[in-house]
């Protein structure tokens, strides 16, 4: 069973006709962000704009909220978060802004109300950065970028 968290939430001015982040189904990971436009934006192939939600969350210390590509734009649109996943921090108080870019092939409208992103809050670790001269060794080494599971020991 999912750990239930309560995140206080915030509506800016004017978007009380807009709905909350919300989870399209009972096992969905991520609620859907929604635009809070007062007009049409487009994004032409190749841009991207900024796109406001109209609400600002508190992220409880130990958790940090992401904002997600939704996979049907992407698929038929090409139309994802810049910077995916973007991170809302713990401390951040202003309105959650969307990046959106367009890799598609035509102009892509977004207008108010549009489920633009979606967001999900996780656990994370508060790291303390342990410097060694030496890293424990591992069967797949230095082996990345499409190396997963093929041994590429370098010595």
């Amino acid at each position: 069973m999912a750990e239930r968290l309560e995140i206080e939430i915030t509506r800016l001015s004017g978007i009380d006709d807009l709905p909350l982040p919300k989870r399209m189904s009972e096992g969905a990971s991520g609620a859907d962000l929604y635009a809070a436009l007062d007009k049409t934006v487009t994004i032409e192939p190749g841009a991207f704009a900024l796109i406001p939600t109209g609400i600002a969350i508190a992220v409880p210390r130990g958790h940090e909220a992401q904002v997600r590509s939704r996979s049907g734009l992407a698929a038929r649109n090409g139309v994802f978060v810049l910077n995916s996943p973007g991170t809302i921090d713990a401390d951040y108080r202003g309105e959650i802004g969307v990046i959106l870019a367009n890799l598609g092939a035509e102009p892509f409208a977004v207008e108010r109300g549009d489920r633009i992103a979606q967001i999900v809050v996780s656990r994370i670790s508060e790291v303390e950065w342990v410097e060694k001269k030496e890293l424990g060794r591992t069967g797949r080494q230095h082996g990345g970028f499409g190396h997963t599971g093929v041994s590429q020991d370098r010595e």
